[in-house]
């Protein structure tokens, strides 16, 4: 945990959008379509692994009240700074550790998660009766072939996939109605400064369960490694990413 800590701590910039990218999604699972469907003008909605609240704030519904939580303080600091320039009032970014949840029992109609590590029981007891948890996570085959090529990478390890056990976890906490979906996405990077700068910015080639409590983050890349890559994946639509994650579903019944 220290050494993700670290990792999303030391990462100043969560600016992607200067990176040239288009996307193929193959799949019709849209996590805040299914949002925006499922809310109310009264409702409150907490969202764990808020980042720098760029989502929050261009596709949240409007709600009665909103809280967005992450563990590195320099992300909610980002997120803070977000907010204000944006003049919202019903969100609130603060950290909090998603393992150590200190939210209020029953409290929240809808709890989202994106991209981040969950304990199923806790989001259940700070659930309303009938709230619903929407879980958008990244899966073990996500740019399989570019960790099989450097030999390294977030889950690359795993012997499960992450999907399954979420999935298991949260049907374990109680949740009934809880459905699985796979998703797959195809990114084409203009060049290869856009695929570099989404490397750097990203644990994707790194694997936090090999490094040290104590141990600071430092970004080393094979450029070797990440030409080989680009040379075999570059199509006419761009450098060619492709993305596995999964959306689940559930509800508190």
């Amino acid at each position: 945990m220290k050494a993700e800590y670290n990792f999303y701590n030391k990462i100043k910039n969560w600016d992607f959008s200067n990176i040239k990218m288009e996307e193929e999604n193959l799949t019709s699972w849209d996590m805040y379509k299914i949002l925006k469907e499922n809310s109310k003008e009264d409702f409150k909605i907490l969202d764990l692994g808020t980042a720098g609240g760029e989502k929050i704030l261009k596709y949240y519904p409007d709600v009665k009240e909103i809280l967005g939580t992450d563990f590195s303080s320099q992300m909610i600091k980002t997120a803070n700074e977000n907010l204000k320039k944006s003049g919202k009032k019903n969100i609130k970014f603060r950290q909090m550790d998603n393992l150590h949840m200190d939210t209020e029992k029953d409290y929240f109609d809808i709890v989202t998660a994106r991209h981040t590590c969950i304990d199923a029981k806790q989001i259940y007891d700070t659930l309303k009766n009938n709230g619903l948890l929407i879980v958008r996570g990244v899966d073990k085959l996500d740019c399989y072939s570019l960790k099989r090529l450097f030999g390294k990478g977030q889950a690359f390890k795993d012997k499960e996939p992450i999907s399954k056990i979420d999935y298991e976890n949260i049907l374990d906490a109680g949740f009934k109605k809880v459905e699985l979906v796979p998703i797959h996405i195809r990114e084409y990077y203009k060049t290869k400064e856009d695929l570099l700068c989404l490397l750097m910015k990203t644990p994707i080639l790194d694997d936090f369960s090999e490094m040290e409590e104590n141990e600071e983050f430092e970004k080393n890349i094979d450029m070797g490694k990440l030409d080989l890559y680009i040379k075999e994946n570059t199509t006419e639509k761009g450098i060619l990413l492709i993305r596995r994650y999964y959306g689940i579903t559930a509800r508190k019944m």
